[in-house]
């Protein structure tokens, strides 16, 4: 017999997803200890596992799996018919949507090309500043947004941190689209107009191994070339030359529910997380459950708890609440980002895409 955890592993469906599928009557276990309610599954189960697997990964609905699953089970008795027709009818829904969605995209790169074209402009804005930045301030804005930088080869605009200086403010961007950051750096010496430009992540880890906590740093930007110098030595490269996404429409989010998190208690429960989803329990405080589980599990006492749940991912959690033992989460709504900042700090903040909590 295999264990829950041992059939997560080798099928590749999680822990939490068998929870589902047996609660759904798809994949029930051959076994369930009446004492702790604990999960053992048949060794001819893994195969049915695997195929359940593969059938989500290729977005089946789960009508449709089931049915796969009952027509797999019966091809010993020469019932082999259902399970080819199925298939065939998803490919054929699948390459439907295809063809949908490339006609939509058509559409929006027509929309975009005429958008550019019919901009016109009769100067080139100024890309060149030169600024001070306390290397202090400097080191912990980028340790502040480091861990939202993509690496999506499709994306490679995303592989960077946005270096954004307005006036005596250096904001620093970075996102993968599962998650966003953003942090503030005061500098002296710029006084001309807003200047962007996207640094490449290997050159900006190469600045924060220059900066030194007490020290000023200088740094200059010059179309897509950039330059940081501190205690006489140097680091430059060239910036992605690609626009980022606006980050600031992206987090024009309606004001909502702040709860004051108990960091130290919330990265435990966290840490025993398995998978890719957990819920977020939230109250007056912020607990952790299962994403399966509709009891919340505390993150300080372990008690349970209700209120609104909200999927996220704990790996992405953990990465945001490093920016301080003392934060606070904005809730909006199920649907819209988590929103985590240090009290009393409002232009450094980090959003976190909330995902679902079913299989």
């Amino acid at each position: 017999m295999h264990s829950i955890g041992e059939m997560g592993r080798d099928s590749g469906l999680g822990v939490s997803a068998l929870r589902f599928y047996d609660r759904a009557g798809v994949l029930v276990p051959a076994r369930v200890d009446p004492v702790t309610g604990y999960r053992w599954y048949a060794p001819e189960q893994l195969d049915e596992a695997r195929l359940l697997a593969r059938l989500r990964q290729a977005g089946m609905p789960l009508a449709d799996v089931r049915l796969v699953l009952a027509g797999w089970a019966g091809a010993d008795s020469g019932d082999t018919g259902l399970v080819p027709r199925l298939l065939d009818g998803h490919l054929r829904r699948l390459e439907r949507e295809l063809a949908d969605a490339r006609g939509a995209l058509s559409t929006v790169r027509a929309l975009l090309e005429h958008k550019e074209s019919s901009m016109t402009t009769t100067t080139t804005p100024t890309r060149t500043a030169r600024l001070t930045v306390p290397a202090t301030e400097f080191a912990a804005a980028l340790d502040a947004v480091r861990f939202a930088v993509g690496n999506d080869p499709e994306l490679p605009v995303l592989g960077g941190i946005l270096f954004d200086v307005e006036g005596a403010d250096l904001h620093l961007v970075a996102t993968d689209r599962y998650r966003m950051a953003v942090a503030c750096a005061p500098t002296e010496g710029h006084a001309g107009e807003r200047v962007r430009t996207t640094v490449p992540t290997p050159l900006a880890d190469a600045m924060r191994a220059l900066l030194a906590d007490g020290c000023e740093a200088v740094l200059t930007v010059d179309g897509d070339a950039v330059e940081l110098e501190t205690q006489g030595r140097r680091v430059a490269g060239q910036g992605l030359g690609e626009e980022f996404p606006d980050y600031r429409r992206l987090t024009r989010l309606p004001e909502g529910r702040r709860i004051t998190l108990d960091v130290p208690a919330l990265r435990r429960a966290l840490a025993g997380q398995e998978g890719e989803r957990c819920a977020l329990v939230l109250t007056d405080t912020v607990t952790v459950a299962a994403a399966d589980d509709s009891d919340g599990i505390g993150a300080a006492e372990g008690v349970g708890a209700a209120g609104d749940r909200v999927g996220v991912n704990p790996a992405f959690l953990l990465d945001a609440l490093a920016a301080g033992e003392e934060m606070q989460l904005e809730y909006v709504g199920p649907r819209a980002p988590l929103v985590l900042l240090r009290p009393g700090t409002e232009d450094a903040f980090s959003l976190l895409m909330p995902c679902t909590l079913d299989a």
